[in-house]
């Protein structure tokens, strides 16, 4: 395994920098959540219903399936977000026209509200910061992620 292969190579003061790197992260995720998460409190809701939201409204009448694969998550761990945000009147469903058995989602006009205010927070913040890093700084910081993403599990 690649990891444990570099775990044993690394030395004092790389773990070190490694620490910081990943304090950095999770501070840094907490600022990139924190607008979202006041807006989500206040409407009972959690991280997860921001996901959803999100990809829902990236991709309307994306079907339930459709969904799982994006959010890599099981049946079982999208179904009572789902359900809450359908009851709340923020993602509508409706049967695919191609097959009956699935489903097809779609964000409600008040849900794409609150997904614009949600995301549009990350977004504003994102803005900021990429000015301020400038375009070197923008695009290390997507190259990063990209590598991040490029460890996924398949």
């Amino acid at each position: 395994n690649m990891v444990d292969q570099l775990s044993q190579n690394i030395t004092k003061s790389r773990e070190a920098e490694l620490n910081q790197a990943l304090e950095l992260f999770h501070f840094a995720f907490r600022a990139f959540t924190a607008k979202p998460d006041q807006l989500l409190e206040a409407r009972g809701l959690q991280r997860v219903h921001h996901r959803i939201l999100y990809f829902v409204g990236r991709n309307p009448d994306i079907r339930v399936s459709g969904l799982l694969g994006i959010l890599g998550v099981t049946k079982q761990a999208l179904h009572a977000p789902l359900r809450q945000l359908i009851a709340m009147n923020l993602i509508q469903d409706s049967p695919d026209a191609s097959d009956k058995r699935g489903k097809c989602l779609a964000l409600t006009a008040e849900g794409a509200k609150l997904e614009a205010a949600l995301s549009g927070a990350q977004r504003k913040l994102l803005a900021s910061v990429f000015e301020q890093a400038g375009t070197e700084g923008e695009s290390a910081w997507r190259q990063v992620m990209d590598q991040l993403v490029g460890q996924l599990p398949k």
